[in-house]
């Protein structure tokens, strides 16, 4: 139900993907409101006042008086002129994402916006009608304007979209619907336009993606100290509870299960201390627990905040203008979370060099060769694969919201970068779940060369999950395919690496 109440990451992500139905709320009482707020906006603009992007020009061009007689074309004008983005398309959850939340912010009755509209939006979703649209040309205040610009102009007919999947202009789609293009009215292309719905969508999805990383990459720490033969003892409770970070904890408690280190078999680990790659995974990816946490605090408040502008209050019609679409918030936690992620990639790429190396694998043979024949060369190649994408998601941990523009005509002069850096965001998580699999795979075959020693219930679900669609490497053959086979289990929720 889109109207008063709150919703969460995975409702929107659940809108998005079509798994539920969007309905306006239907209660007369809200409905009224809705109805107060945009009879707001028409008394205003009869009335004389000066409304942003009804009555004058639009950013810098605020001086220009809009006469009546042109208003009518003010928002087709505004739409059109802001498709000029560039780049891959966002994808479908993306795309549908963007849209939800665009419904969700209008539909709380503070953007003057028509019912239709709202009820157009609903169908978008329930009919997976999908605007397609450039993820590059938002700088993040006005907020996403470019890119939401191709959401107005589906709307209106216009452009290209795809419905369920297939790929069409705006016009066949909707006429294959029987859905009318809707003309938008005074300040509607605005509010669908001016705020952080492509960069809160991208966030969505990277925290959904974040979740699922961080569990998989304490799964593999603890097949990692398993055949290596670590020190358990390493994650014991009390440590992590003695510097209460609820991230470390929680990651604590993830390779104390993992390793059923509670259940009183007796080990007898090959040191006393392992390295740090090891020892310190509480700690690094802690960090990346607790990342995702605040993230998802700062998403949710964006998700039902207004972020529109100008805003109305329906109680008593007063139009305010602000700031809302700044997507700073966004920016921030997107920033922060890719730099917590890329250090995970980074302990793994760290892990894998153990696994390589006779001195810190306790014995394995070098490279995880599985033969005696000394012109094969194991996971030599993999190694450098994982250092190349661990390499580039360090290199692009720089804050995008350290690089503030002011761009068009001095009137955007400070802005987010909230959708570069959510873009970045998802990049960094994309090079860092390449670099989990193969470092997975590498565990895969460790566990192998220990003739399956291992009695751990995790690591061995997980080598079993990964053999069904990739085999070990008894000599030296090509393991893209292992990577990419592996890559999909893992974005598809087909390994049983444990809840987040």
């Amino acid at each position: 139900m889109i109207g008063r109440n709150r919703l969460s990451i995975g409702d929107v992500l659940a809108l998005a993907r079509g798994e539920q139905r969007a309905e306006l709320d239907s209660d007369p009482e809200y409905r009224a409101l809705l109805l107060r707020s945009r009879e707001a906006v028409d008394h205003a603009e009869s009335g004389g006042l000066d409304v942003y992007g009804v009555t004058t020009g639009v950013g810098a061009s605020i001086i220009v008086d809009i006469p009546p007689a042109l208003r009518d074309t003010l928002p087709t004008n505004l739409m059109r002129f802001h498709g000029v983005g560039t780049g891959r398309m966002l994808d479908p959850t993306e795309a549908g994402a963007a849209v939800a939340l665009r419904l969700i912010t209008l539909a709380k009755g503070h953007s003057g916006v028509r019912i239709e509209l709202l009820e157009r939006l609903c169908d978008f979703l329930n009919e997976q009608l999908l605007p397609l649209i450039p993820e590059e040309g938002s700088v993040g205040a006005s907020g996403d304007l470019t890119p939401l610009s191709y959401l107005a102009a589906a709307i209106s007919g216009e452009r290209e979209v795809t419905l369920r999947g297939r790929e069409m202009p705006a016009s066949e789609a909707l006429e294959e619907l029987k859905l009318a293009p809707i003309r938008l009215r005074s300040k509607e292309s605005l509010s669908l336009m001016n705020g952080t719905g492509v960069m809160t969508a991208i966030g969505c999805a990277n925290h959904e993606r974040a979740e699922r990383l961080v569990r998989l990459s304490a799964a593999i720490t603890a097949i990692c100290v398993d055949v290596t033969h670590g020190n358990p003892a390493h994650f014991d409770p009390r440590i992590a509870e003695w510097k209460p970070h609820p991230g470390q904890i929680r990651c604590a408690d993830w390779l104390w299960d993992d390793l059923e280190a509670g259940s009183g078999r007796a080990l007898t680990p090959a040191r006393l201390q392992d390295r740090y790659s090891l020892r310190c995974a509480p700690q690094v990816i802690g960090v990346a627990v607790d990342a995702i946490t605040s993230a998802g605090r700062t998403l949710e408040i964006e998700i039902n905040g207004i972020d529109d502008n100008p805003m109305v209050d329906p109680s008593n019609g007063d139009i305010l203008h602000g700031g809302n679409f700044y997507g700073g918030h966004v920016a921030f936690a997107m920033d922060g979370l890719k730099a917590a992620i890329a250090s995970v990639a980074d302990l793994l790429d760290r892990q894998l060099a153990l696994l390589c190396v006779p001195e810190t694998s306790d014995g394995l043979s070098p490279n995880l060769v599985a033969t005696d024949d000394v012109s094969h060369h194991g996971f030599k190649a993999m190694q450098i694969s994982a250092s190349a994408l661990t390499a580039e998601a360090l290199k692009l941990t720089m804050p995008a919201s350290a690089f503030s523009r002011s761009t068009e005509s001095h009137n955007q002069d400070k802005v987010s970068m909230g959708t570069i850096a959510a873009r970045d965001c998802r990049r960094v998580i994309e090079l860092t779940e390449t670099v989990a699999v193969i470092v997975l795979l590498a565990n895969c075959q460790a566990l192998d060369l220990r003739d399956g020693g291992s009695q751990l219930k995790r690591p061995l679900a997980i080598r079993e999950a990964v053999r069904k669609v990739a085999s070990g490497v008894d000599e030296d053959r090509r393991q893209d395919l292992d990577i990419a086979r592996v890559l999909e289990l893992l974005r598809d929720g087909s390994l049983p690496i444990g809840c987040f």
